[in-house]
């Protein structure tokens, strides 16, 4: 199965083409262009240099969330309009489950965090063994308070990835618990990821069509917050 990945829920953008659970190629930026000007270039780029075209491809995956409004947006808005071009199906990835499968290769409990500013993190936990993933819980907004407390009952050597993930090092250091802070080149999400996401996602039969392919937020944006709380100020105004 031949499958073009993208993921843009963060800072970084990247695009990877893979066959089975074999990378043919990836491209990855973090310039601080914007996704919206970066991913479809990289798009045809990819393709052109691994010598395919969009015909050869049989899914389309994208990091669908949890992670960065706009970008999640752009993501998910690239990755319809290219199943749109020959009804490709699509394969909504959990953004964290992606990054897990980098940390696939290490036996462990694997910690997947991404920063939700408030001091919050989006989160799941997984657990690796023999190059595959087993997920503990489920993708989620938390504090990082109750998040420490909950792998602290767990117990064990904690394997931390994700642009979360030093925030996650430093409360686990200062609660005594066990940690691995994956290196620079693992510890970000990568196309790569989102395409084994998308791989097991196909085989449990949980392929999508682009039209209902939709983001997966997991928290209101900022500008959602910030509405909800004028409109409870004017009606405690108004003595509602």
């Amino acid at each position: 199965m031949r499958i073009i990945a993208l993921e843009t829920s963060a800072v970084a953008a990247s695009v990877a083409v893979t066959e089975g659970d074999r990378l043919i190629a990836q491209s990855f930026q973090n310039s601080g262009l914007t996704h919206s000007a970066t991913l479809m270039p990289m798009v045809a780029g990819l393709l052109n240099n691994a010598g395919l075209k969009l015909e050869d491809i049989e899914v389309v995956a994208v990091a669908a969330g949890p992670g960065s409004f706009t970008g999640v947006r752009i993501g998910v808005a690239a990755a319809k309009g290219l199943s749109w071009m020959g009804d490709k199906p699509c394969a909504p990835c959990s953004t964290l489950e992606s990054m897990a499968w980098q940390c696939a290769h290490l036996d462990g409990d694997i910690c997947a965090v991404m920063d939700a500013r408030r001091n919050q993190v989006y989160a799941a936990r997984f657990q690796a063994c023999q190059g595959m993933i087993t997920r503990l819980s489920e993708d989620r907004a938390v504090g990082l308070d109750e998040l420490a407390e909950e792998v602290r009952k767990r117990g064990g050597m904690q394997i931390l990835v994700g642009d979360g993930a030093k925030l996650c090092h430093q409360e686990f250091e200062a609660r005594g618990i066990s940690n691995l802070l994956m290196p620079p080149h693992l510890l970000y999400q990568t196309a790569w990821g989102v395409a084994r996401a998308a791989l097991r996602l196909a085989q449990e039969g949980g392929l999508v069509s682009g039209e209902v392919l939709a983001p997966m937020y997991h928290r209101m944006s900022q500008a959602e917050r910030e509405r909800l709380e004028r409109m409870k100020s004017v009606n405690q105004g108004k003595g509602f």
